[in-house]
């Protein structure tokens, strides 16, 4: 027996030893002939190209060979220490649809092609340069709707908070796949949240006239929006409109959630706005014009399972626990948790933090006490804030525990930290709670009444 067992592990041994040998000269043959052609520009054009190229926020094109050659030291650097492309999520817990993470081998090709020379190889096997619509992650809107007058940013170095409308107007009434916020000012629009507003074309309303923009976001919003002209004219009842909550929305790496056909729309009235119920700009040392426009994206199927919205943290469902108050020189661990009295289907999810947020992590307890990863953040970055969607929806039974936990770095060496020294941080008053200087935790996430089969329906954006 002793003898047999011999020889079965110098056979097991013999078998991965050449097949270890067989990978090692594959890797070997492939150093020798990494191209641009061949390997590196499919790589740089799935993971890199959507930012860096005009317009958007990637600070230099990577379009072309030479784009690349310019940048390959740099290139090399942020792919092996995995700081680029972009991804905060742990994709070791949760895959999500759209993940930009290189893998061990695109990493090494990336290495070898910066090392031995930057060869360009057989440029008739060149991959295309993929095409884009200018202004849009998703080619060419079917409407864009404009501010009435540019935003007046000043150059005082502080954080401005404004309320605008985007008022429109169609020859009909139809439906909405998706609005896209495109910031203008990419490097100052921190986030953006806004209502659809759908006026009933048999009552008289002047809402393409008053205030586009609101300032004062303390001052009661009844009136905000009466100085908006946003309420019907003809004092009747209702006097306002219906609102959608939460159709528009931005932040650093957002793209616009899209569902397969059956999932998501929205209606569109004829007469309508789009209330930017807060825009936040980041300070600015010089007086500057914003633009920003929303692009409109009109539904081609009719609207079968409308999608919901919620949120546990700051302004949610669910309270922060202990009270959300950072004290200087410590690292602090806060929770929010709630019971889902329905059973869901959760398709996307939204961690939120600002400067000091060091992780998160969220999860669901089932009531028979089995544990379904939603998200896991090691490394908090406030300029990355997906909106992760999964790969196929999550089913959340009647009786599921929503769990998120997250930590804050409020100590000096957090290099993030707003504040030298540190002091105490908080979620401020309302509006306040948004400054950058100030701090957030949410756990956002979109749902639709769970239905039979939901596990299978494929999220991925066609």
């Amino acid at each position: 027996m002793h003898s047999a067992a011999q020889k079965i592990f110098v056979i097991l041994f013999l078998v991965l030893f050449f097949c270890f040998c067989q990978q090692n000269d594959s890797i070997t043959s492939i150093s020798e002939n990494v191209t641009w052609s061949g390997e590196i520009a499919s790589i740089i054009y799935s993971n890199c190209t959507p930012c860096h190229r005009p317009g958007e926020s990637g600070p230099f094109n990577l379009l072309t060979y030479n784009d690349a050659v310019k940048k390959a030291a740099l290139i090399k650097n942020v792919t092996q220490t995995a700081y680029m492309p972009p991804w905060p999520a742990d994709n070791s817990y949760t895959h999500f649809v759209g993940e930009k993470v290189l893998t061990e081998t695109e990493k090494k090709l990336i290495k070898i092609w910066v090392e031995t020379g930057l060869k360009k190889g057989d440029t008739l096997k060149t991959p295309p340069i993929p095409t884009y619509y200018e202004g849009s992650y998703f080619g060419k809107p079917d409407l864009v709707i404009y501010p009435q007058k540019p935003v007046q940013i000043k150059g005082n170095g502080t954080d401005v908070f404004l309320i605008m409308k985007y008022p429109y107007q169609l020859k009909f009434d139809t439906l909405l796949e998706f609005a896209e916020f495109v910031p203008h000012r990419r490097k100052l629009v921190h986030h953006v949240n806004g209502h659809l507003i759908e006026y009933n074309s048999n009552r008289t309303t002047n809402y393409m006239s008053g205030e586009n923009i609101h300032s004062d976001t303390k001052m009661n919003l009844i009136d905000v929006y009466k100085s908006m002209n946003i309420p019907y004219a003809d004092n009747l009842n209702p006097q306002f409109p219906v609102l959608t909550p939460n159709v528009v929305y931005y932040l650093p790496g957002y793209i616009p959630l899209a569902y397969p056909k059956e999932i998501g729309g929205y209606r569109l009235s004829k007469h309508g706005v789009f209330l930017i119920n807060n825009i936040h700009y980041g300070p600015s040392n010089v007086d500057l014009l914003d633009s920003s426009h929303i692009n409109l994206f009109f539904r081609k199927t009719k609207i079968e399972r409308p999608i919901t919205e919620t949120q546990l943290g700051t302004f949610g469902i669910a309270p922060v626990e202990p009270n959300f108050v950072i004290e200087p020189d410590v690292i602090k661990t806060f929770t929010t948790q709630t019971v889902i009295n329905k059973n869901i289907s959760m398709l996307s999810i939204n961690p939120h933090m600002h400067l000091i947020g060091k992780t998160f992590w969220a999860f669901a307890l089932k009531p028979n006490g089995d544990t379904i990863p939603l998200i896991k953040i090691k490394k908090w970055d406030f300029r990355w804030q997906y909106y992760y969607t999964f790969k196929h929806p999550v089913k959340i039974e009647q009786g599921t525990k929503l769990m998120a936990i997250a930590s804050f770095d409020n100590t000096k060496n957090n290099p993030n930290n707003p504040n030298f020294p540190p002091k105490t941080i908080t979620n401020g008053n309302g509006v306040e709670s948004m400054k950058t200087s100030e701090e957030m935790f949410q756990f956002i996430f979109t749902y639709v009444p769970y239905k039979n089969g939901d596990e299978l329906i494929d999220l991925e954006r066609k």
